[in-house]
């Protein structure tokens, strides 16, 4: 049973309230290293990168030492549209997913159709659209329409972690929280989104990882990133081979490290988690 919100869409639509153990089951990661064994061979593909990285460039100055001296501008760039565009994502599904659990019908109608609509359309197709449709008409240019195509793309997939995250909560907490005198829109803020932050972290995690490989696509739109960089100095040096090996292998790096990154902030929300529970 396929329980890849992006390969299932409308999937996670049809869950009820999930317990917190389910939500992190269905967006659970092998990218993020838990596990002895996992984090065994997070270790040695980390580190070989990184040794593979350093070694080449020692072994063969040219090319290796110009291709890295040729890419630093495009990871720059890389790394602007992926803290961009998950920034909005974050903004926009939690809006979204807020909209799908609403009782205003208008707004659960208006959510529900973006996140099914975003969710049913591939992310190039986003690209192209927005660049080449949308841009001159809203006067976009490539670094723009590569943020809104990402962040429009992602909070779709937000929205859903958040509302599963949302309902996981127990009903008790928001009929608790209304007995004490509290409104509907305190007790979420207070009370229930705090909870669900537990909850959502390590599927937004995988979230943010995904989108950071799928930063490479923004090449297509004239955005010189660490992909379009590396296929500039091929193209010009015909050292192909060379060229994307660099760049797979800072894309590799970049992806293990904040994988990690991921998996630690995890732990101690759980660890946090457990000594207060």
């Amino acid at each position: 049973m396929n329980t890849n919100p992006k390969t299932a869409p409308g999937v996670a639509g049809r869950i009820p309230a999930l317990a917190p153990e389910t939500v992190l089951h269905l967006n659970e990661s092998s990218l993020i290293p838990g596990d002895r064994e996992t984090l065994a061979a997070w270790k040695i593909a980390f580190f070989g990168a990184i040794a593979l990285l350093v070694a080449l460039p020692i072994y063969r100055p040219h090319p290796f030492l110009e291709i890295l001296s040729f890419v630093p501008d495009g990871l720059t760039a890389t790394f602007t549209v992926t803290v961009a565009s998950v920034c909005c994502a974050l903004v926009l599904g939690l809006l979204a997913g807020l909209g799908r659990i609403a009782r205003t019908t208008i707004i659960n109608r208006i959510a529900t159709v973006y996140v099914e609509v975003v969710r049913g359309i591939p992310l190039l197709v986003q690209l192209f659209y927005i660049y080449y449709a949308l841009g001159p008409l809203l006067h976009l240019n490539g670094l723009m329409s590569a943020i809104a195509a990402l962040s429009i793309c992602y909070g779709a997939y937000l929205a859903e972690i958040f509302r599963a995250g949302i309902q996981s909560i127990a009903k008790g907490q928001m009929e608790a929280a209304l007995a004490l005198g509290m409104s509907r829109t305190q007790a979420l803020w207070k009370i229930i989104l705090p909870q669900t932050v537990k909850v959502v972290l390590p599927p937004i995690g995988n979230e943010f990882i995904a989108l950071l490989k799928d930063s490479s696509l923004v090449s297509i739109l004239a955005v010189s990133d660490l992909l379009r960089r590396g296929r500039e100095f091929a193209s010009t040096t015909f050292n192909y081979l060379e060229a994307y090996t660099v760049v797979a292998l800072i894309y590799l790096i970049m992806t293990l490290f904040f994988s990690r990154l991921v998996g630690l902030m995890e732990e101690r929300l759980r660890t946090h988690g457990g000594k207060h529970h």
